[in-house]
């Protein structure tokens, strides 16, 4: 340790020359990796292949996306926080990892040294959905009422995930006690899946990963979590029309680096990240998709991120909330 010591101050900076160098010379100069610790064709993933495309274009090199899936997307997770910081490699994230930095203290990387916000892109709300053909449930009340009753089996896209609390949120209201059994998966797109085949009885969904079985008519949607009525289901009353204002909540998804990337590198990823999501194609379908469009800057994001973080630590523990 003390050897290292002194070769670093006998060479301050040496590690990241060669990064600061080619944030000088022309970032980005080869591919970039942008890791989703989810599966395809969930919320983090769609919002990160719309700005990834994007980013590809402006910088004339390839946006590759890599999803990196398991352990509560921790090891994505990781593996960015671990990668070179030169900005080749990028992380996508939700809510998820805010609560994690909380409900995971053994994690391999601490969330708050290691990472850095480079900008939050877009928020969304959550909807409560049951499947359309075996659920008799027509309204929030129906599946209040069938909670308090029966044993029900409720899916999320992991532990301490925007859905999971959602699902906690729900039982809570129920007053259900046991009567909803977690179920949680490596994402959101599985766990919806198997909500569709009749596996599940509820989930508190995020809407991009949802809204295809909605429209399918393979999911009934009773509720959303948002504070007015979504434009892709205008007919679909807010949790707080419903008569459970509780269960109010916001998922929102942004992109990370490696904490030490220098900053001409964060500053050049900022600029392009908000030209990308502040494109008009892009925009366009990420609100199609379900999305409200934000691409804030790094200081909001920043002070954004560390506030969510704060936040689901002081719920986490006022609640008791344990990784199943």
């Amino acid at each position: 340790m003390i050897r290292r010591r002194v070769i670093l101050a006998a060479a301050p900076g040496a590690l990241l020359a060669p990064a600061i160098a080619r944030a000088q010379g022309g970032f980005p100069d080869r591919t970039v990796r942008y890791v989703v610790p989810f599966p395809p064709g969930g919320l983090t993933d769609i919002m990160a292949r719309l700005v990834g495309q994007k980013l590809s274009e402006i910088w004339g090199k390839p946006v590759v996306i890599e999803n990196r899936a398991g352990g509560n997307a921790l090891i994505g997770a990781d593996a960015v926080a671990k990668s070179a910081p030169d900005g080749h490699t990028l992380l996508a994230i939700t809510m998820t990892h805010t609560v994690n930095a909380t409900l995971f203290p053994n994690a391999p990387f601490d969330f708050r040294r290691d990472l850095t916000t480079v900008s939050v892109l877009g928020s969304l709300p959550l909807v409560v959905v049951v499947n359309a053909e075996k659920s008799p449930a027509r309204t929030l009340a129906d599946l209040i009422g069938l909670a308090r009753t029966r044993r029900l089996n409720g899916g999320s896209s992991g532990n301490g995930s925007p859905p999971h609390l959602g699902l906690e949120l729900l039982r809570g209201a129920a007053r259900a006690g046991d009567n909803i059994t977690h179920v949680p998966y490596r994402g959101g797109a599985p766990s919806v899946t198997d909500l569709a085949a009749g596996n599940l009885d509820v989930m508190v969904s995020n809407l991009p990963e949802c809204i295809a079985q909605i429209q399918g008519g393979r999911l009934r949607p009773l509720a959303i979590t948002s504070a007015a009525r979504h434009p892709l289901l205008p007919d679909v009353p807010t949790v707080r029309e419903a008569g459970q204002p509780m269960l109010e909540m916001t998922n929102w998804t942004a992109m990370m680096v490696p904490a030490a990337v220098p900053a001409p590198i964060l500053a050049r990823l900022g600029a392009d990240t908000l030209a990308a999501i502040g494109d008009a194609e892009v925009g366009r379908k990420a609100r199609d998709g379900g999305f409200t469009v934000e691409g804030w800057d790094r200081a909001r994001s920043l002070a954004f991120v560390t506030e969510e973080t704060a936040r689901w630590a002081r719920l986490i523990q006022e609640a008791g909330l344990r990784a199943d």
